[in-house]
């Protein structure tokens, strides 16, 4: 029973040392954020950077109480987001189909290989037009363009995760009457999993830069857009305040898929 108790104890302790740690990060982080637009704002008033160019903390909450006022900010913003969690579920569903292939047929991965390196390595801004010429202006385009950033890497990352899986558990598998497919779901895949989520935080951003570049060549809305309209009438209050937005959708994307992870591990 005192065993038990210290364990208890030991564990509670632990607990608390990790709250008090997670909650001391926040607090430096919120601390860093604060300083930050603090410094920004004070330079600007004080002449120290031009607010024409620069902008400044008032200036883009002022930009954003009017753009709310007539519900444009919300319309351009829920545009570039639903764009965005598109890309983001095709890239993840079209890389976890391909990489289970890429598994399954060793014959295919060795075939295909060098082309996904060589089309990972190509610069996506540069298919941008292409994909205007290919499928005109709108949301198509930029879906793809979206799509087209994250998915090389993303299929490259997890069939690199699905080599990795333990090689004698899946001997085990086999050696105990199962086949590839059983291998696949009760070894290959949870092994993976920690990989899957890694690469899946970063194709949420890679997602996003794609669709932002969609929408400085072939949109009438969405963040993307605000941005080059804004730059080409000077107007560099809107271009800021679309950069921040874009800033805190980001962090928005990737603290969800970090609770779903912290879900998973959990369960």
């Amino acid at each position: 029973m005192k065993e038990k108790k210290c364990e208890l104890t030991r564990q509670e302790e632990f607990m608390k040392s990790h709250k008090r740690r997670h909650h001391l990060i926040a607090s430096w982080r919120f601390l860093i954020m604060i300083l930050f637009l603090a410094l920004w704002e004070i330079s600007a008033r004080l002449g120290w950077i031009d607010s024409f160019f620069f902008s400044s903390p008032s200036r883009i909450i002022s930009l954003f109480v009017q753009l709310c006022e007539d519900g444009s900010i919300f319309f351009h913003t829920g545009i570039t987001l639903w764009e965005t969690l598109i890309s983001f579920l095709l890239v993840f569903v079209i890389s976890l189909i391909t990489a289970t292939l890429l598994w399954y047929s060793t014959k295919l991965s060795e075939i295909l290989e060098p082309y996904l390196v060589i089309l990972n390595s190509l610069p996506k801004s540069a298919l941008a037009p292409l994909f205007i010429v290919w499928l005109g202006t709108g949301t198509k385009t930029i879906i793809v363009a979206g799509i087209s950033v994250a998915l090389f890497g993303s299929i490259i990352s997890f069939y690199s995760g699905f080599r990795q899986s333990d090689s004698n558990k899946v001997t085990l598998i086999y050696t105990l009457g199962g086949n590839r497919r059983d291998a696949f779901f009760k070894v290959v895949l949870p092994s993976s999993l920690p990989i899957l989520i890694s690469t899946t935080k970063v194709n949420i951003g890679l997602a996003l830069v794609g669709v932002i570049i969609g929408e400085f060549l072939a949109a009438r809305r969405g963040l993307g857009y605000l941005i080059i309209y804004g730059s080409q009438v000077f107007q560099l209050d809107l271009v800021i305040m679309a950069i921040v937005i874009l800033c805190m959708i980001a962090f928005g994307l990737y603290r969800g898929i970090q609770q779903v992870e912290h879900h998973m591990k959990r369960s």
